[in-house]
């Protein structure tokens, strides 16, 4: 039984890394959302760095416990998770890129104002003078206010640029989209889990409640001569066992309950009291064929590839584009004299063609880079079609496992149940001693446990396909029977 508790929490910091990692895409580009390689701790959730795990705290702890429904802890989520302040960031950079990009295709206005008082040594500009001549100029005024005019006529680069800009725009919106349905996925996990360890409280409480009846039963008879002194120390053995796994239960709730503030952005220190049960199990109403057909159409991190594959083809156009000839136009118009009054109008204009001859390699440099960024790309963007068919058949599997897994393990825990009553049944009649009790209760602590383990699965593998389809926001009020 010990073993199987033990295995039990093991398994479910493997399962928050794989809903950290599940269908995350690392795009090289200022629109990536989250760190690249990272180091994580199977042992402690705690441990693994991901913005998905921290948040932005807001406001202050209160006196009085929060009560917190699954629907209000995915919208604090989807407003204070640290992963959803970067991804937005990340979109405010993208659009910050766009805007460099369009100014080198948009006229360039700029006005100037300048006033001097200045002398100047004929001498040192090598001009001739005539015997007897100053040499020195002024000192005199000089005042100068103009404006100019800058206009790139066609840049081909510059252009192909701009559209690879706007491109990544596109990836930065859903990569975004792609961090809320993370973070839908994270804080449902989290959530979810505290309603397992509540479930396990609960149920390690009655298991000692009914531990603490029959060491007073096995008292009684024991007083009463009817059952040896051995029947008395095993109940109180087994009681002690109980009320050692309540304390361990109670300990992993508690802090289950400060890793689902954390995730939600509450304020150190603030209780919280779940108002949600863990919901009933219910069947999916499309199959697996549905999901994986609706899958690419709908995952935000297909389409953030997809943009970003078009950022990269435009960036590499771009590059080649810089062999081309590009033409500007230039020119100012103001007035310059000894004073704002006294001066005479002047202005210029000029428009040139630059044609590149020799770059020394930089050209052939940027098309090197630009193709190999291309082709990751590309290569990310045929991986990602093929993982998510997998994600999804690996998810629909889980789940119909999850579902025979929980049938069998209320099946057993109803089983359980009625052999413990039956066996005090006989130790209150005297056909056998507490051993048997004793067993039973065992038995039904590993089935309670088992069940509970089974329903969280059932829950969580129903939030994990609706991330691989790509709908986990819109369907988690149906997956986890929210209002």
């Amino acid at each position: 039984m010990r073993n199987d508790r033990y295995c039990s929490q093991v398994s479910r910091p493997t399962v928050l890394v794989f809903a950290v990692l599940l269908a995350a895409v690392v795009v090289q580009s200022p629109i990536a959302v989250f760190a690249q390689s990272q180091s994580y701790s199977v042992e402690d959730p705690s441990a693994v760095h991901d913005p998905l795990l921290g948040s932005v705290p807001s406001g202050r702890a209160s006196s009085e416990p929060m009560r917190l429904t699954i629907l209000d802890a995915l919208d604090r989520g989807l407003k204070y998770n640290l992963g959803i302040v970067l991804s937005q960031q990340g979109s405010t950079a993208a659009a910050a890129q766009r805007y460099r990009a369009l100014s080198a295709l948009l006229p360039n206005v700029n006005a100037h104002l300048a006033d001097s008082y200045q002398q100047a040594s004929l001498i040192s500009y090598g001009l001739p003078l005539s015997p007897g001549e100053n040499p020195i100029l002024g000192p005199f005024s000089l005042t100068d206010m103009r404006a100019a005019l800058n206009v790139n006529i066609f840049d081909f680069s510059a252009f192909n640029n701009y559209r690879s800009a706007k491109e990544n725009v596109r990836a930065a919106k859903f990569s975004y989209q792609n961090t809320r349905d993370l973070v839908v996925l994270v804080v449902g996990y989290q959530y979810l889990s505290a309603l397992a360890d509540q479930s396990r409280v609960e149920a390690a409480q009655a298991q000692f409640n009914t531990a603490e009846t029959l060491y007073k039963q096995a008292l009684d008879l024991h007083n009463a001569g009817m059952v040896p002194g051995i029947d008395v120390l095993r109940a109180q053995v087994e009681m002690q066992s109980q009320q050692q796994r309540l304390l361990e239960r109670r300990n992993e709730y508690d802090k289950q309950l400060i890793s689902v503030g954390r995730v939600l952005g509450l304020p150190g220190g603030q209780a919280i009291i779940l108002a949600d049960k863990i919901p009933p199990p219910a069947p999916l109403p499309h199959t697996m064929q549905e999901d994986i057909e609706r899958a690419r159409e709908n995952r935000s991190d297909y389409k953030q590839v997809q943009a970003a594959l078009e950022a990269a083809l435009h960036a590499r156009r771009a590059a080649v584009s810089e062999r081309l000839p590009s033409a500007s136009f230039s020119g100012d118009y103001g007035t310059i004299g000894s004073s704002p009054v006294k001066n005479h109008e002047t202005f210029t204009v000029a428009a040139s063609v630059h044609i590149p001859v020799f770059e020394g390699g930089r050209i052939k440099g940027d098309i090197m880079q630009a193709d190999a960024e291309l082709e990751r790309s590309r290569a990310q963007f045929l991986d990602l079609g093929e993982r998510i068919d997998y994600e999804v058949r690996v998810a629909f599997l889980d789940y119909e496992s999850a579902t025979q897994q929980l049938e069998v393990a209320t099946s057993n825990l109803d089983l359980a149940r009625q052999q413990v009553a039956q066996s005090r049944d006989r130790f209150a009649a005297g056909v056998t001693n507490n051993v048997e009790v004793v067993q039973a209760q065992e038995a039904q602590a590993t089935a309670e446990e088992n069940y509970i383990s089974s329903l969280f699965s059932h829950d969580f593998s129903k939030l994990s396909l609706a991330r691989a389809v790509g709908i986990a926001e819109d369907a988690t009020r149906k997956f986890l029977g929210g209002k």
